[in-house]
Formats: structure tokens, C-alpha cells, sequence
């Protein structure tokens, strides 16, 4: 029983030794200074979010406030455009609020990167599609437009936030073995086994 409230304690602390954070002292006093993560909103990977919140609200007003030319091209970009902010909010206020530290049990990195790789593939083609039916019509092709622009940052925060590592090893074997670590593995306690790939 003690075993699963020391888990607790030391998901929940930050920086603090296992069990400062609870029942140090007034009930909520200890848990509201450490509610949300005051460094999290100047990281690079905040400001590329809310980067990219504002280009999909900015894309997605321009497109609401036009006259469409194709309603079924235009109510596809609508619709990614706001599932894709949902999306993104959604791990920023995650990231925020510190519930990967709490919520263990989730590959936070793996779930992220899957979001932005079908995400932004997604909002690739929304805007293709809305750039070529729109027609000279300006709040449309502001519209695709701000749609290329958060592709981009979207592209933006999958390079820079998700890289993977290889290290060439030797081995008594003639071929080579290239062993590749990747990022969203850190941080599970039973971490996953190293890809491994054949170099000739």
C-alpha cells in the first residue's frame, strides 16, 4: 500500500525530494504552487504550438468569413483545421498542467509525434485542395495560405522536437550494426528494446 503513494509522490513532485509535495502542509497549498509548469510556456515547443494555434484560428477564420466556391473542399478544411487546434491545445494545456509527469501510463511523445504526422499530412491536402478551388476569392486563399503556414510549423515541431539517434557499433559479424534509439522511449521505466538495423 505505501508502495503505490510513493509512486504518486514522485510523479507529482518536481524537483523535490519523494514525498515533500504531499502533506507538507495546508490541504492545496503544496499542490497549487505545483499545478501548472511555469517554464513549459517559454520552452521552443510551447511557442511553436501557439504558433501554430494561431495560424489554424487565423486560416480557419478566413475561410468561415468567405463566400465558398466548393462547399465540400472548404468543409474539409474547416474541420481539419479545428481538429487539429483541439488537438494541439490539448497537448499544450497536457504539457502545462504537467499531466504527462502524473499520467505515466501514456507514451506522451509517441501520442504527440502521431497526432502531428497525421495532422499535419492532413491539413497538407486541406490546403492544397482549398488553394487550388478557390478561385482568386483573397479571405480563400488567406485561408490556404495560413494552411501552408501551419504546415509548416507543424513540419517545424516534428524536426525539431523528434529526432532519432543511431550509433554505429562494430561486431565480430561481417556486416555492420547500426543501433537507433528514439526520443519518444525516454522517460518509460522499461524502456523498449534499440531498433536495430543492417548496414552493408
Amino acid at each position: 500500500m505505501s508502495h503505490g503513494a510513493g509512486l504518486v509522490r514522485t510523479t507529482c513532485s518536481s524537483g523535490s525530494a519523494p514525498g515533500d509535495g504531499v502533506g507538507a502542509g495546508p490541504l492545496g497549498s503544496s499542490s497549487s504552487v505545483r499545478l501548472l509548469d511555469p517554464v513549459y510556456p517559454r520552452t521552443q515547443a510551447a511557442m511553436l504550438k501557439v504558433a501554430q494555434m494561431a495560424t489554424l484560428l487565423i486560416a480557419f477564420i478566413c475561410v468561415r468569413s468567405s463566400l465558398w466556391t466548393s462547399y465540400s473542399a472548404y468543409s474539409y478544411f474547416e474541420v481539419v483545421t479545428i481538429c487539429n487546434l483541439i488537438m494541439i491545445l490539448a497537448f499544450y494545456l497536457a504539457h502545462l498542467f504537467r499531466l504527462p509527469r502524473v499520467l505515466t501510463c501514456i507514451s506522451w511523445p509517441l501520442s504527440e509525434l502521431l497526432h502531428y504526422l497525421i495532422g499535419t499530412l492532413l491539413l497538407l491536402i486541406a490546403s492544397i485542395v482549398a488553394a487550388s478551388k478557390s478561385y482568386s476569392q483573397s479571405g480563400l486563399v488567406a485561408g490556404a495560405v495560413f494552411g501552408f503556414l501551419a504546415t509548416f510549423l507543424c513540419l517545424a515541431s516534428v524536426w525539431l522536437s523528434y529526432k532519432i539517434s543511431c550509433v554505429t557499433q562494430s561486431t565480430a559479424a561481417p556486416a555492420k550494426r547500426s543501433l537507433c534509439s528514439f526520443p519518444w522511449t525516454r522517460g518509460i521505466s522499461s524502456p523498449l528494446p534499440l531498433l536495430t538495423l543492417n548496414m552493408e
